[in-house]
């Protein structure tokens, strides 16, 4: 089997990227970063995924990108909006599709697999500009210069599935290969117990996906949602 490493946040995006990986015959690595954001489930819910999915191995990369700041994700200065902004909104978190997957990188070039997995979106997305498939071509290119496997003639492949598809489209997909969406954490408030506040961007996003699908949302909501 071809290895593959797979960026698992312990979201909705990246559980059906997961399924998708091991139903297209991958051996799956599965690497979930702890980089000071603030909605930690997310990390219990990636290690449970991890297991139900039967990854070879799941590794976790603590990072604390607070130190930076400039996100509500991961300075508690910066309120969560609860309402719809325009523009780039405060949950972008500088940079971070490209230090995830430069870990990827490193980590892959290390298991000697050349294929990466992200479940960036660029249709029911919250404007952020790591989504684009422009930023992954670039991303791509770069692998390719700037490894020693690239450069001794290997060649890494950043894998999108989701990037042109609605979030309806998304859970119908991971559905139809059994990801159980209630274990998964995509709320950018979500509390110790994973439950969702139902109001920030990824929940308005999320809810409008399952409804748009036709599928009972299994999301547990906090009671004031």
């Amino acid at each position: 089997m071809k290895k593959a490493v797979i960026l698992l946040s312990g979201g909705l995006d990246s559980a059906t990227t997961l399924a998708i990986a091991r139903a297209q015959g991958f051996a799956c690595y599965a690497l979930s970063l702890d980089y000071g954001q603030r909605h930690r489930a997310e990390l219990a819910a990636a290690a449970r995924l991890a297991v139900r999915e039967g990854v070879v191995a799941h590794k976790v990369i603590a990072l604390d990108l607070g130190q930076i700041g400039g996100s509500a994700l991961t300075d508690p200065a910066i309120a969560v909006p609860d309402k719809p902004t325009q523009g780039i909104p405060v949950t972008y978190v500088p940079a971070r599709n490209t230090v995830f997957l430069s870990l990827a990188l490193a980590w892959a070039e290390v298991l000697e697999a050349r294929d990466l997995f992200i479940g960036v979106n660029a249709v029911d997305y919250s404007g952020y500009p790591d989504c684009r498939p422009a930023f992954i071509a670039a991303f791509e290119r770069l692998a390719n210069l700037a490894t020693r496997a690239g450069v001794e003639g290997g060649h890494f492949v950043i894998h999108t599935p989701l990037i042109s598809l609605s979030k309806a489209d998304i859970i119908r997909t991971g559905s139809e290969l059994g990801v159980d969406y209630s274990a998964t954490v995509s709320c950018y408030s979500a509390d110790e117990q994973g439950r969702a506040c139902g109001v920030c961007d990824a929940c308005r996003l999320r809810a409008a996906g399952f409804e748009a699908a036709g599928i009972p949302d299994p999301t547990p909501y906090r009671a004031s949602a």
